[in-house]
């Protein structure tokens, strides 16, 4: 009895050991996934066309979280994939859009804008030097010093240089208007890969004229939306519109067939996850809307992109099991948790909401702060919902900043369509509460502006200066996450994640440092 006992002992001890070896195991490969403006009511809606391999892998055989959230304002793509790679808010990491006013410059810049480096195959001089704090891919090159592959591949610039950080081996982006594969001089290491694709017959700018996006299967099939007034057979031609057509080539599903491409070819020709230390391949996806799609509010073409989506997802997953391993890999499937909604109100209907014109308040505003303060240009600019002031008129008057914004403030929140105003001097200084913890989330110093406008729902924002033509939307975008591999145990948690845990997860999965701002705390099914 005693030999059994002893025997029965021992094996569970073994048993258990060889559980915490499975659990410990660290990925050969993480591949991180982000599709930009994905919707998890979409995927429920349009599943019946989906095939196996995709997202009903993922549903089936990963860990599926119902939702995840950004807490601060105007999520886009530059600052929710920044926040994704760094597990901190725009706050800490400084990317608070896509583009900024630099004040310096008085205009409009990209955020990853940086003089000190060119561009290749473009012109634009970009650098991820913008991110204040560490990425992912940065923790993960400083502890294998260096030894690890990072490469990014995405639609856009700032995608790619939020994804692929300070330390990677390749961030590349579609350039804008010559439709090839972009990167910085900041990275120092060249891709020939990626250089024989632009030179070849298979580049975008060489394919772009003759490529036409029709429906990929029967359209009758694409019939999720009850509303809409007849199921079409599109067609998109990018040839037709010769100044935009990568621009629109973006906004279309074959961005994604580019960028899988790309993708897999690094990933097998640079052997990733084969070597003694991990890699890592960050991949951007675009799941939005497509700005001439025939019926703008419910588009036959959304859920034609959805479809060969999940083709795509497929494809890169068959390339990951075969070269790598799905065991031996840790993919992680993210949105960026915002849509950009586009919306026809019917011919004649009356809402009981107006339309938002920025330059009509700023002159409003500063007629105000003439009366007030003195005849004086004391506004800057007006943008992204942000007001800047003439920081150095106000100092040299000797008027206090705090006053001069409350002032201020206080007339714009009377105005038509402005539901609150937030001052910098609150986001610093002020009381804490709820909704301005938000706003200081989304708030930097120095690239911020002086009041923050949150805006009415249902207004129309018309911005003639930099094309800003929007209702305003509060409404909650249900947003997945997918963790596959890594002995991950498949299974579907409803509750709403931070998108601050996602960064510190992964790190943990690979036994490295969180990223240097991030506080958010470890997924416990990832523990």
């Amino acid at each position: 009895m005693i030999k059994i006992l002893s025997s029965l002992v021992a094996f569970f001890s073994i048993t258990s050991l060889c559980a915490q070896n499975v659990a410990a195991e660290v990925p050969k490969l993480v591949v991180g996934i982000t599709i930009d403006q994905l919707r998890g009511d979409y995927l429920e809606m349009f599943k019946h066309t989906f095939g196996e391999k995709g997202f009903k892998r993922l549903l089936n055989s990963g860990l599926v979280y119902a939702n995840v959230s950004y807490d601060f304002p105007a999520i886009d793509r530059a600052s929710a994939m920044t926040t994704l790679y760094t597990g901190a808010n725009p706050s800490y990491h400084g990317i608070i859009a896509e583009n900024k006013f630099a004040v310096d410059l008085n205009r409009e810049t990209a955020s990853f804008s940086d003089d000190k480096y060119l561009g290749n195959y473009t012109t634009e001089k970009l650098s991820p030097l913008p991110v204040k704090v560490s990425t992912l891919t940065d923790e993960l090159q400083i502890a294998s010093g260096g030894q690890s592959d990072v490469f990014a591949f995405a639609p856009h610039a700032s995608q790619a240089l939020a994804s692929g950080g300070h330390a990677a081996t390749g961030a590349y982006w579609i350039e804008d208007f010559s439709g090839k594969w972009a990167t910085t001089t900041f990275y120092k290491n060249k891709q020939p890969v990626v250089d024989q694709r632009n030179r070849g017959i298979e580049s975008t700018s060489n394919r772009i004229n003759s490529i036409t996006w029709r429906p990929a299967i029967d359209v009758n099939q694409y019939n999720a939306f009850p509303y809409t007034k007849n199921i079409y057979n599109f067609q998109h031609f990018f040839a037709n519109d010769k100044k935009n057509s990568v621009k629109l080539f973006k906004q279309s599903p074959y961005v994604n067939t580019e960028v899988r491409e790309i993708a897999e070819a690094v990933l097998r020709s640079n052997s990733l996850g084969k070597r003694m230390n991990p890699d890592f391949l960050a991949v951007t996806f675009y799941a939005g809307n497509y700005e001439n799609a025939l019926d703008k509010n419910y588009s036959v073409e959304i859920q034609d992109t959805y479809y060969r989506l999940d083709q795509e997802l497929g494809k890169l997953l068959d390339a990951i099991e075969e070269t790598v391993g799905i065991k031996n890999a840790l993919i992680f499937v993210v949105s960026t948790g915002y849509f950009n909604e586009q919306e026809i109100l019917p011919q004649g209907m009356v809402t009981s909401n107006g339309i938002f014109r920025p330059e009509r308040t700023q002159a409003l505003l500063n007629m105000y702060l003439m009366a007030v303060y003195g005849r004086e240009q004391w506004i800057k600019k007006y943008y992204n919902r942000q007001f800047f002031f003439d920081r150095k008129l106000i100092e040299d008057k000797k008027i206090s900043l705090a006053d001069f914004q409350k002032t201020a403030a206080e007339f714009l929140v009377l105005s038509a369509g402005v539901q609150d105003v937030y001052t910098s001097y609150q986001m610093l200084h002020g009381a804490y509460n709820g909704v301005l913890q938000h706003y200081r989330n989304g708030y930097y110093k120095n690239i911020s502006g002086d009041l923050f406008l949150e805006l009415q729902p249902g207004w129309h924002v018309e911005d003639s200066q930099n094309g800003d033509h929007q209702f305003m939307r509060n409404n909650a975008v249900l947003s997945p996450v997918f963790f596959l591999g890594n002995h991950i145990k498949p299974q579907k948690i409803e509750q709403t994640i931070d998108a601050l845990q996602i960064a510190p997860s992964v790190a943990y999965r690979l036994r490295i440092r969180a990223p240097n701002a991030a506080k958010g705390s470890i997924l416990k099914e990832l523990l």
